[in-house]
């Protein structure tokens, strides 16, 4: 995207500047002719923010004249991601080098405060996870150039984080989202706080498969929206701390009729695995050796038994149970508490019970295998029958 386009972006987020902004057709030179220093200092700061490429050709053209060293100078840097505060500082570099004296902004002192609860701005919302397992996590903050950033993406407990995004809104814009996710009843989207959703990013980002790399645009923000402080929970953990764990093998079946049913989960392993455990029970449905049918159900069970216990070994058993704490928390953040505690109890199933012992994964597995199984009784009503 070019300066121009960029510029048009920030006219549209920065309403108070969008009549200087526009009649300089993305010149650099007369934009800063244009603008009052504070004025040029907070465009600055929105394009090294939302668009560090963009804010770098500008802080480079400014940075070659007479009146750029007082906005370089006095931007802080503290609100820019990775990307924003490099290319700042080789703006300041060359300044430098040209001999320009740069005085740096002081960091800004940062006072205890309680957090406003009615700034509509500052929101975390989270989802329960959907069939793959992945919850969608949105974080919408005020932008310290104005207008708002929005950070958007998934958070797989098991498979990492699959999509990041971030990007600039206006503030009505950003309510607006924030009314559409929370009323949107396919999504389930709560709000929690801050520090529980950057517990959750970060669980999710060390379940990354190796052969995966992180989202450019997570890396880049990591330490804002990843880096949770110490004794900071996921969701389902606070769920669990305030609602208690429960034993309750009752309210678990309960969860896996819902399993069954497709309203939860299935939440399938990957695809590799999900060959192999499918190919398993395939050979084993179809083995030309076992030609009486009770003989032939005995032996899938006993597959599938074995398929459940190696799906649910360790990590995947816990993470399981994570992502039925996560969909406990939505549940109670939306005063459904009966479902909640149900959902706890086949969350502790996970932790209590051996995998073939244990419903919910028997009904999670069921519905993955559901295509195959399906396949194989089409097949034995289309094969003529045998007898000696």
């Amino acid at each position: 995207m070019s300066l121009a386009d960029v510029l048009e972006r920030a006219a549209e987020a920065l309403p108070d500047l969008a009549d200087t902004i526009r009649p300089a057709n993305g010149d650099p030179d007369r934009l800063l002719d244009s603008l009052a220093a504070a004025d040029a200092r907070t465009l600055l700061g929105w394009l090294l923010a939302e668009s560090p490429a963009a804010g770098e050709e500008l802080a480079m053209a400014w940075a070659d004249s007479p009146r750029g060293s007082e906005p370089i100078g006095a931007l802080s840097d503290e609100s820019l991601g990775k990307a924003g505060r490099k290319a700042l500082r080789r703006a300041r570099h060359r300044l430098r080098s040209r001999g320009v004296a740069v005085a740096e902004a002081a960091p800004t002192p940062r006072v205890a405060s309680l957090p406003r609860l009615d700034d509509e701005l500052a929101a975390a919302l989270v989802s329960t996870p959907d069939p793959s397992g992945a919850q969608l996590v949105v974080i919408v903050e005020a932008s310290p150039a104005g207008g708002a950033r929005i950070f958007q993406g998934g958070a797989d407990l098991e498979r990492g984080v699959p999509d990041f995004q971030v990007f600039a809104t206006t503030r009505s814009q950003a309510r607006g989202l924030l009314r559409d996710l929370e009323a949107n009843p396919q999504l389930g989207a709560v709000r929690t706080s801050r520090e529980s959703l950057a517990a959750l990013l970060a669980t999710a980002a060390a379940a990354q498969p190796p052969g995966r790399a992180l989202p450019p645009a997570f890396e880049e923000w990591r330490s804002r929206v990843a880096r949770p402080a110490a004794g900071a929970r996921c969701p389902g953990a606070e769920a669990r701390d305030a609602l208690g764990a429960s034993g309750d093998l009752t309210a678990a079946r309960s969860v896996a009729e819902r399993v069954a049913a497709g309203e939860i989960g299935p939440w399938p392993p990957a695809l590799e695995a999900l060959r192999e455990i499918g190919e398993k029970v395939r050979q084993a449905a179809s083995s030309p050796l076992l030609v009486d049918e009770a003989q032939r159900r005995e032996h899938v069970e006993a597959v599938v038994a074995e398929a459940l216990d190696a799906r649910y070994a360790e990590p995947a058993g816990e993470r399981t149970a994570q992502r039925f704490e996560e969909t406990a928390y939505v549940a109670w953040r939306r005063e459904r508490l009966d479902e909640a505690h149900a959902l706890l109890a086949a969350a502790q199933a996970f932790r209590d019970r051996a995998p073939r012992d244990n419903p919910v994964a028997r009904a999670l597995l069921d519905r993955v295998l559901e295509p195959v199984l399906e396949a194989l009784r089409e097949e034995r009503d289309r094969s003529p029958v045998v007898r000696p």
